[in-house]
């Protein structure tokens, strides 16, 4: 075992505890309901192209809303623990974006156990070097591109902005201008421990090799980190940690924590173009 999968030296029940996002709330259930069913009534108040395929597979598609003009892009990655939800529960914020002036990106990607993490974090990659390609098409600015994502998809969104993948896939290494991953995974290897890895399926390595705080980027851009006043001590100490490795290298990073919101209903946030979350990334993007 590797002495440094559990740092903080918690007990197994309780490192479980501090990493079950599900059991940190009495029901979770009403806060998905609204994710689905705020982005529905996103998809009949905003104009949008639907199911656009990145690549060959059928999980591989994006929700494009595209806002009027050469815009910024905001392309968000759903969580679920990298097994659960897709793009059609992710779309809520498109209508307070559009209006704000950007072009909303949703991203689908293939679920755990069926996918590994390292093939979902490949196709985010990918539905990241389309959208650089394509996106002028939409009234996105290429050259204006942000990423963000929740729980599993801030771990993800921050494995876009890891150096080393974009030659590869013919995007310049700043192909991302600015980032905000909320409630985000920064380091797998205490969660080899947990429940987690009943469909993760990580050893040490393979847990290291998927942390984003051991793949800091080359070319720095302006990072925002945010989560939940409600959250467990560990999801708030890996926002931190990975706050504390961007600022070690004079990387340009704030954090947010949001008043009264825990890991679920922080998402809310950016239904509405004033809370200090839209405000903070709005900020980031220039709008």
């Amino acid at each position: 075992m590797d002495p440094n999968d559990n740092p903080i030296g918690y007990a197994p029940d309780e490192l479980d505890r501090q990493y079950n996002a599900r059991a940190s709330v009495p029901d979770c259930q009403p806060f998905l309901q609204e994710y689905a069913d705020y982005s529905a009534q996103a998809r009949r108040e905003v104009a949008g192209d639907l199911g656009v395929p990145y690549g060959p597979h059928a999980d591989e598609t994006l929700d494009i809303f595209p806002a009027a003009g050469a815009v910024p892009v905001y392309l968000f990655i759903h969580g679920g623990y990298w097994r659960a939800l897709s793009k059609d529960d992710s779309a809520f914020m498109a209508p307070a974006f559009v209006r704000q002036g950007a072009t909303v990106v949703v991203v689908n990607y293939s679920l755990a156990p069926d996918a590994s993490l390292p093939g979902i974090v490949d196709q985010c990659r990918r539905a990241l070097a389309w959208v650089y390609r394509h996106i002028e098409r939409y009234g996105g600015d290429p050259a204006r591109i942000h990423v963000s994502g929740s729980s599993a998809g801030g771990h993800l969104a921050a494995m876009l902005l890891a150096s080393g993948w974009q030659e590869q896939l013919n995007v310049p290494e700043h192909v991302i201008q600015s980032a905000s991953p909320i409630s985000g995974l920064f380091d797998l290897r205490p969660l080899v421990r947990t429940h987690i890895n009943a469909w993760a399926h990580m050893d040490w390595q393979s847990a290291r090799a998927l942390s984003p705080v051991f793949h800091l980027p080359r070319v720095a851009c302006p990072l925002l980190l945010a989560w939940g006043e409600h959250e467990t001590d560990e999801f708030k100490r890996q926002s931190s940690m990975y706050a504390q490795a961007w600022a070690e290298l004079d990387y340009p990073v704030q954090c947010l924590e949001v008043a009264g919101t825990n890991h679920f209903n922080i998402l809310m946030q950016l239904r509405d173009a004033k809370s200090a979350l839209s405000r903070s990334v709005f900020g980031l993007m220039g709008l």
